[in-house]
């Protein structure tokens, strides 16, 4: 928590759906590792960007995960209110929908969050 008197929206919503940290940290990272088939859509993407004027082929419209989970130092920063930047706050969503599921409560927004 940080030193001031009034917690932040985060930091009460993670203590009001009983969710730890840490748990965030761990579900992040599992959830924006690159995997095997993240590599393969990116190859294709490149491959099509290369091959653009040629028109051959379909290009690849799946999205990757980022490849950037959440690091402690920025969830540090989520819950005693400094600035983050707008894809470690989508992360952070991410994760904690993932959790939220996990316990079978409802999918927040971003806005409930930040």
């Amino acid at each position: 928590m940080s030193n001031d008197a009034t917690p932040t929206k985060f930091a009460t919503f993670l203590k009001d759906k009983k969710v730890d940290p840490r748990r965030i940290l761990v579900i992040s990272h599992k959830l924006e590792s690159l995997q095997a088939e993240d590599r393969v859509i990116r190859l294709a993407k490149r491959k099509g960007r290369k091959a653009e004027g040629d028109a051959k082929g379909p290009a690849e419209t799946r999205e990757t995960r980022s490849g950037r989970p959440i690091t402690p130092r920025s969830l540090e920063a989520a819950i005693s209110g400094k600035a983050i930047s707008g894809p470690t706050k989508t992360r952070l969503l991410r994760a904690v929908n993932a959790l939220l599921e996990q316990k079978k409560l409802d999918k927040v927004d971003l806005r409930v969050l930040f």
